[in-house]
């Protein structure tokens, strides 16, 4: 890809017929499921049902032109629905014009960071957030929204931005229960969860075979849809039974919009922006990679960014919410057969004819029935086998793992990711200020040298080896005086001291103050201070400090080459 080009180049060179239908095929399938959850997600972001539809029309088009991904689907999804929800609660009242334009601009700000990080190629950004921390908020996560969505499944009004909070406020409105919505609300709910896991089965029991199969499994939720939403017009239940409905949805292609540019607003939400923004990115991200393994292609992280940016700024233009890569409709865009990102620009254009044709057919849709669509999907999220791995692995990643969980459900999804995030790098600053150093001994009969604890090795009693497995930073660098010192003390017949640095990708400027204060005091002794194994960037760097110039041992290449050379030497 040239340095001016646009991702699309790539593809639409060798587009041809063949390719087209198979993404045609493709976007039909991820149009069909994407409606529904395109309405569910606006509703768990508090918006009107239209305005889902919205976010997945000029955001796929945008990501088609600048995405590196072959399959990846942009468009609304529930974490960061959920986030979106959160971040606006308390700007503007749910349903209310000024809710909708908090949302709008948060798109624009989430953009607006997206693309100003893919410039300054910052996508190593996103590796701060450790696999065990995003797990367990997206599961923390799939259990607020599947909770906050029991009060429509009772048909009660309901709220909270927590576990505890939404479970008592659910428990006070038991009582006023509405059983119709019930009934659908646990009917719908039932066979969500059965059609994912037996219809397939059913299917190929029947004689409907292979890939038609397949397609009619993942059609539940669309089956779910209409069936309840021709119940509800044919007996009424919006006037006889009180039931909630849908209502209206405006007929037409999205509306041009332009966000809001007030300071105040934008100062409430950057934060909430700049998390959705690395959430999403690191979601969509990991689904890109994924899929693009499947078929030996890759994909550029920064480029990325711009592109689900520029798919933010597009939905806030057209009157939509923050989107990024959802995991469900990726991988069945990419088990459809998509070829290239005009699937995605082909199921925006269905999405367009969805809202010109479809909407007012969709009046009668019980709310109930979008709820259950939304606690199934997002149910499938939650993975707590992550915290027994994580128990038996590593410690430090489980418990990391467990307070985001935990804080995301007793406090909301912006301070859990947030403990999360924050614990992760305590833990990481405490595990390298305290590095792994070994003494180390030659294995019989080689050239290798291993830690004296583990392996049967030789030590001369005049030559001290010290292995260092870790970067040397100002963290750390008083941990290996204080090691370096505890050793020298117990060896009286101690001439050298090897540091074996084959782990050490880094020395910075505190490192280096300490080496130098380790030297001084081990010539003071009597012992002198050597180094083997030095990568080479790291020995560039020290050859322009001081203290390389006036070190009184030696830098061997190889730590045998520096055992053998002193044992020679004391031998003399």
């Amino acid at each position: 890809m040239g340095r001016f080009s646009i991702p699309a180049q790539d593809w639409f060179k060798s587009y041809n017929k063949e390719t087209f239908v198979k993404d045609s095929v493709a976007a039909l399938i991820v149009t069909v499921m994407l409606i529904p959850q395109s309405l569910a997600y606006a509703m768990l972001a508090g918006l009107p049902p239209e305005v889902g539809l919205y976010a997945s029309m000029a955001p796929l088009i945008a990501y088609a032109l600048l995405g590196t991904s072959r399959a990846l689907a942009v468009g609304p999804v529930a974490v960061v629905s959920l986030m979106t929800a959160t971040a606006i609660a308390e700007i503007a009242a749910t349903g209310s014009m000024a809710y909708w334009q908090a949302a709008v601009a948060l798109a624009f700000i989430s953009g607006c960071i997206l693309i100003v990080l893919g410039l300054l190629r910052a996508g190593f950004l996103a590796n701060f957030l450790s696999h065990s921390v995003i797990s367990g908020f997206i599961s923390a996560a799939g259990i607020l929204i599947a909770a906050g969505q029991l009060k429509h499944i009772m048909g009660v009004k309901g709220g909270g931005e927590h576990l505890p909070g939404i479970l008592m406020n659910l428990f006070q409105k038991a009582t006023q229960t509405h059983m119709l919505t019930l009934a659908i609300g646990v009917s719908v709910t039932v066979f969500l969860f059965w059609s994912r896991k037996n219809l397939q089965s059913t299917l190929l029991n029947i004689g409907i075979k292979g890939f038609a199969a397949d397609l009619l499994s993942r059609a539940g939720p669309v089956a779910a849809i209409v069936i309840t939403t021709v119940l509800s017009w044919h007996f009424s239940w919006d006037a006889t039974g009180n039931l909630r409905v849908v209502g209206d949805i405006p007929q037409g292609l999205p509306p041009l919009t332009i966000p809001s540019f007030d300071p105040a607003l934008w100062e409430v939400l950057f934060i909430p922006a700049l998390l959705i923004s690395v959430v999403g990115f690191v979601e969509s991200v990991s689904v890109g990679q994924t899929l693009a393994a499947k078929r030996r292609q890759r994909i550029e992280p920064n480029q990325e960014l711009i592109a689900l940016g520029a798919s933010n700024v597009a939905a806030s233009l057209t009157g939509g919410f923050p989107v990024t890569g959802g995991f469900a409709r990726s991988v069945v865009n990419f088990d459809a057969g998509a070829q290239t990102p005009a699937s995605g620009v082909l199921t925006a254009f269905g999405i367009g004819i969805a809202c010109l044709l479809l909407t007012p057919a969709l009046y009668f849709l019980p709310q109930a029935t979008l709820s259950a669509t939304i606690i199934v999907a997002v149910l499938s999220l939650v993975d707590f086998n992550i915290l027994k791995q994580t128990w038996h692995y590593s410690r430090s990643d489980f418990a990391a793992t467990a307070l985001t969980l935990v804080a995301t459900l007793l406090y909301g999804v912006e301070i859990g990711l947030m403990a999360g995030v924050g614990a992760s790098i305590v833990l990481f600053i405490y595990h390298t200020s305290r590095p792994h150093i070994a003494v180390v001994g030659q294995v019989p009969g080689t050239e290798h040298f291993r830690n004296v604890l583990r392996h049967d090795v030789i030590c001369e009693p005049q030559i001290l080896s010290l292995r260092v497995d870790e970067s040397l930073y100002f963290a750390n660098a008083r941990h290996l005086e204080d090691r370096v010192n505890q050793e020298v003390a117990q060896r009286p017949d101690l001439l050298h001291v090897i540091l074996q640095c084959s782990a050490v990708n880094s020395i910075d400027a505190s490192a280096v103050e300490s080496l130098e204060a380790i030297d001084h005091r081990l010539h003071n002794a009597g012992i002198t201070l050597h180094f083997s194994e030095i990568k080479g960037p790291v020995m560039d760097r020290l050859k322009k400090t001081p203290f390389y110039l006036h070190l009184k041992g030696q830098v061997f290449l190889s730590h045998f080459q520096a055992v053998d050379a002193l044992r020679k030497k004391i031998n003399k």
